[in-house]
């Protein structure tokens, strides 16, 4: 085949003849780092197949320096990539992105979607407390003695408050000051720190709460709430008790019935906005409170704000440190009144001392002296040893048990039937008579008619009295507790046992309740009061005369009379027992009677603790008998009898 181009050299066998160089050609010169640009392109350019070969100088024995080469790779040009190819990685990236996108939305809105919506709802969702409607007090016409209003509590959020951009705390005190009644220092005290929850103010009034809401200060909030508010101010404060700021009952009937009239909260969650504003269209739910039950009481409303008027003006006449009245019907037991003095105001107790807040009426006793001394006369009648006209001498002085006894006036010997010695009061006279009982037939008597017992109201902080066993008793209270000395009790207690006695010797258990509320708004009355024989009518109906004739001009009560009306009653004037030094300092006063005599339909009580300006129970616990008596006997529409008095022998000649 013949080869295109110049044909390849021909090789000769023979060595071409040697070139001859300068003798400098071959001296030691410096090499060159890097061959000169056109030489090597010349090298490059030249065809493997072109010419002869270089010829290559003869080598010596000097050593001939090497040239250092040094090859290049020649630039290469610039590669285009292939557009579809990075198009189809570029829709690659952006689906896996996609598809990481999608799977996230997919758990989010499907998977996880309940979870992250109740974290979500609970940072701007508020769980608000119903209150229920606390259950009313009512007197026995049902006037409302105690009643609940709507109110508002003011909530601060401190976290809110201090990190607002509008205001500070200080200028958010500012303008709730005024309205809430409370120092600005304080105010922004408590709207200073991290804490997100602060009670601002409680039971303020709607008006009250609408100007602060229309203010829209920083994380400040209203809550929902009831304020106790008694619309007869302090009448009965002693008996209705009060309560907290939680509104919760913490003494009287409040505390004694709390589950009854308290109800049951309900709760309702609500949105609030970044500003701790509830936001008015947002999501709410949750549960309805129930209201609590109405108590409806046997106090009438008149008759306790007439004996609180008249045992306060007499205990301020006397300088006594306190007083009670109480107001009941003998045949029924329920109580019309129990007034005590000092008394409190129940909107604000806090203002009042605590021993002020109590009834004593209930807690606090006393010895009853002479009221009780009819306990003996009926014990004596009832047993059958002694008649109201058994005679019976009085003389000055007694000795028994070691000890003299006196009467309160000094006296010769006096000649005196069992009625006389119940009109004049006669100590000694009323140990003679016990002398004839027994001191275990007594015992049984003085528990009969409730002393050292419970009344049976339960109500807080009620004394049972002290009445301790007859065989206990020491040889002076064998002749002291006959006529009212060595035994203590309170005030119920002396009215109850008067009650019996108007009551035809039938015990009737006193009542504060004469029912509860129902949803219908009916009241169901409670089970009627337990009924005891004390003593026989007979005897009941003979001791109403000698009772009836300590009111005359011979007996120690001539100031509890009542123009028109027959009244019976005992005075009761006895050493007081002073718990400082554990001895007898004082007195307490006392009287304690019925009326009508022949027809009884009330039994009043009014007793001063320590009067100083008198002391004697006719001189200053009989008037606020006749004032109390006067008026309920009024109040209570009941009319004279028109009878005339039985004529009752006191004396013997």
């Amino acid at each position: 085949m013949t080869r295109l181009g110049n044909p390849p050299p021909t090789r000769t066998a023979s060595r071409p003849p040697a070139r001859r160089y300068p003798a400098d050609r071959f001296a030691p010169v410096a090499r060159p780092q890097q061959r000169p640009t056109q030489q090597r392109r010349t090298q490059q350019a030249r065809s493997p197949h072109s010419g002869a070969r270089r010829p290559q100088p003869r080598r010596t024995t000097a050593r001939r320096a090497k040239t250092l080469r040094i090859r290049r790779r020649p630039p290469r040009s610039a590669r285009l990539g292939v557009p579809a190819r990075r198009l189809h990685a570029a829709l690659l990236v952006i689906g896996f992105v996609m598809i990481l996108f999608t799977g996230r939305l997919l758990q989010l809105q499907g998977v996880d979607s309940n979870a992250y919506a109740a974290d979500a709802h609970a940072q701007y969702a508020h769980k608000v407390t119903l209150p229920a409607d606390r259950g009313a007090i009512l007197d026995r016409n049902g006037a409302p003695l105690a009643d609940s209003v709507d109110a508002s509590d003011v909530i601060g959020d401190p976290l809110v408050a201090s990190s607002s951009t509008k205001t500070d705390p200080l200028g958010i005190a500012d303008k709730l000051a005024p309205l809430i009644g409370d120092q600005k220092s304080l105010i922004a005290a408590r709207l200073t720190g991290s804490s997100q929850f602060v009670y601002l103010a409680h039971g303020v009034t709607p008006q009250i709460a609408k100007a602060i809401a229309t203010l829209n200060l920083p994380g400040v909030t209203m809550q929902a709430t009831k304020k106790r508010v008694y619309p007869a101010n302090d009448v009965a404060a002693n008996v209705l008790g009060f309560v907290g700021s939680d509104g919760k009952g913490l003494g009287g009937l409040e505390y004694q019935y709390q589950k009854v009239l308290a109800g049951k909260n309900g709760q309702l969650t609500v949105e609030l906005g970044h500003n701790g504003q509830v936001i008015p269209d947002g999501a709410a739910s949750g549960a309805a409170a129930v209201s609590g039950h109405d108590i409806q009481l046997t106090i009438d409303h008149d008759i306790q704000w007439k004996a609180q008027q008249a045992i306060a003006a007499q205990v301020q006449a006397t300088g006594a440190q306190g007083g009670a009245v109480i107001v009941m019907q003998p045949r029924t037991g329920q109580i019309l009144a129990m007034a005590t003095t000092p008394t409190f105001d129940p909107a604000n107790p806090g203002a009042a001392a605590a021993t002020d807040r109590g009834n004593t009426a209930l807690s606090d006793v006393f010895e009853p002296g002479s009221t009780n001394k009819v306990i003996t006369m009926a014990a004596a009648i009832d047993s059958g040893v002694l008649t109201p006209t058994s005679p019976i001498d009085v003389p000055p002085s007694l000795v028994r048990a070691g000890k003299v006894f006196h009467d309160a006036e000094s006296h010769g010997l006096l000649h005196l039937t069992l009625a006389g010695v119940l009109a004049e009061s006669s100590n000694i006279g009323t140990m003679l008579a016990s002398e004839k009982v027994g001191v275990s037939r007594l015992y049984s008597y003085l528990q009969a008619f409730g002393l050292g017992q419970s009344s049976g109201l339960n109500f807080p902080g009620e004394s049972r009295g002290i009445l301790v066993p007859a065989s206990s008793w020491s040889q002076s209270q064998r002749y002291t507790v006959p006529f009212g000395q060595g035994l203590s009790v309170n005030a119920l207690q002396v009215a109850t046992v008067y009650a019996t006695i108007a009551n035809g010797g039938v015990r009737v258990a006193p009542s504060l309740i004469e029912g509860f509320g129902q949803p219908d708004g009916t009241i169901k009355a409670v089970p009627a009061p337990t009924q005891t024989r004390v003593v026989g009518d007979a005897a009941a109906a003979q001791v109403e005369s000698m009772l009836e004739a300590v009111t005359t001009d011979q007996g120690t009560a001539p100031a509890a009379r009542i123009p028109g009306y027959r009244v019976a009653g005992k005075t009761g004037t006895a050493q007081r027992v002073d718990p400082a030094c554990g001895c007898y300092r004082g007195y307490t006063a006392s009287f304690v009677g019925f009326a009508p005599a022949d027809d009884p339909q009330l039994v009043v009580l009014a007793v001063l603790d320590n009067p100083i300006y008198g002391h004697s129970g006719g001189a200053v616990a009989a008037p606020v008998f006749r004032d109390v008596m006067s008026f309920a006997l009024e109040s209570e529409k009941i009319p004279p009898t028109g009878t005339t008095p039985p004529v009752v022998k006191l004396s013997l000649p």
